[in-house]
């Protein structure tokens, strides 16, 4: 073990292992465990274990439709409003879906405005700046009461056959997202940062700008961003998918809330339910979905003490739950539960703890499942893809500039199953010596 750790040259201090075999009260190695540190998005298998202990693997969100106003002849002679109910995965599909069943209950033909009904978060919680200032980037979306397919739009980028141009195409095609296309070709073969292409949003118009020179030997590239706010996505969408299934809409984009708009006993024309939590968990730890984490963060808020949800209210769930299955929380300092903080902290000690836990819970199978399969899928494919510990190790991963972790179970070749942390805070550790000594941690543990 000496050798793997004194091979990154990473100061005593600025790392904490712990391998400890599940069941088994005396680690297997234990280096600064009870040293404060930022766990990245290793956190999140904190956030979900919480949620599945205190809201159930069976638990949905449900987004409700209103039809304020009488239906006659395919005819709404009114408004629709879609009331958000915190769903984390309200992806395109499940919007479509959500609007085919609409359609089937006799609306074919809107006359009055889409009222977005988002008000079951606190609004104070979208204070701030995202921690890197890329507000644009799909990780940086913040979570929202109603939030079609993670508000982001897949861009794709073709050398035009004149050698001149490059053609741009979005996916989804929002009707209010105007693109703007700068971008030319250059000769030369397909490399370079973002293929040449630089991005930028004008948001008070709507427009996206995209400039640069696009090497003339790319194939298909992509790029996916977040756009537009929140409610203006969810509109473009809309407008979008409703077309595409031949419904017709009159009016335009209002916001608004149910019960400031109708009777207290007004009944969904339709209500969409989310799939389980025991399969949403799957989504947030392996592909480290951030906004899916704080939806959920905020959820356990709303289940904790009710509405308007906030992040300080899911914190204190998740403190309560750590408090009720007896986990020391005392080095905890949670700021939205995803680990996209410079201000997160907690030690090994604690993780394991929580690691422990969720072995031994009844959702075991559901939890240790949702983690990245090393050298197989979510953000450990491309990691351990061969050799000691190869499809072996269920790990959470988590990365910042300057901070690298990860943290589950590895199977090791003896049988024996271990609960393994590795954090590491230091200068330049995300872009590389981190992850190595994280990946030879696993390799030295499945080999016991």
């Amino acid at each position: 073990m000496r050798i793997i750790t004194n091979g990154h040259n990473f100061p005593a201090d600025a790392y904490t292992l712990l391998v400890q075999e599940v069941g088994n009260p005396t680690p297997v190695l234990a280096i600064n465990t009870d040293q404060p540190m930022n766990p990245a998005s290793t956190i999140k298998t904190l956030t979900t274990l919480a949620g599945l202990e205190v809201l159930g693997s069976d638990y949905t969100w449900k987004t409700e439709v209103y039809a304020l106003g009488p239906v006659s002849d395919g005819t709404l002679q009114g408004d629709l409003l879609i009331r958000g109910g915190a769903d984390p995965f309200l992806v395109e599909e499940h919007v479509r879906s959500m609007l085919k069943i609409l359609r089937r209950r006799g609306v074919q033909h809107i006359t009055g405005d889409l009222i977005l009904d988002n008000s079951l978060f606190d609004t104070t919680m979208l204070a701030g700046s995202p921690v890197d200032n890329q507000s644009g980037r799909a990780y940086n979306v913040a979570p929202e009461a109603l939030l079609f397919n993670f508000q982001v739009v897949n861009f794709f980028f073709y050398p035009h056959t004149n050698g001149r141009d490059v053609i741009v195409r979005s996916d989804p095609a929002l009707p209010n997202l105007r693109i703007d296309n700068r971008l030319r070709q250059r000769d030369g073969t397909c490399t370079g940062y973002q293929r040449g292409i630089s991005f930028s949003e004008n948001s008070e118009n709507n427009t996206v700008t995209f400039s640069g020179e696009h090497p003339s030997r790319c194939g298909e590239y992509s790029m996916t961003r977040a756009v537009l706010d929140p409610a203006q996505y969810n509109y473009g969408l809309f407008q979008a998918l409703w077309r595409e299934l031949g419904g017709e809409f009159d009016g335009q984009l209002r916001q608004g809330s149910l019960d400031s708009l109708a009777t207290a006993d007004a009944t969904p024309f339709v209500v969409w339910q989310s799939p389980p939590l025991g399969d949403i968990i799957k989504s947030i730890n392996k592909f480290s979905n951030n906004m899916m984490t704080r939806q959920l963060l905020l959820t356990l808020g709303l289940q904790h003490a009710g509405v308007p949800a906030s992040i300080d209210k899911g914190i204190e769930a998740v403190q309560q739950y750590l408090d009720g299955v007896g986990i020391d929380r005392s080095a905890l300092v949670m700021t939205n539960g995803s680990g996209l903080s410079r201000d997160t902290t907690l030690t090994a000690d604690m993780l394991g703890a929580v690691l422990q836990r969720g072995y031994q819970i009844p959702t075991m199978p559901e939890f240790v499942a949702s983690l990245p399969l090393a050298g197989i899928d979510g953000t450990m494919r491309n990691r351990m893809t061969s050799g000691d510990g190869h499809a072996s190790s269920h790990i959470k991963t988590g990365s910042l500039n300057d901070v690298a972790g990860i943290a589950g179970y590895v199977h090791a070749r003896s049988g024996k199953h271990y609960v393994v942390v590795a954090l590491v805070n230091h200068a330049q550790a995300h872009a590389g010596p981190g992850q190595e000594l994280g990946d030879a941690l696993l390799g030295w543990v499945w080999q016991h």
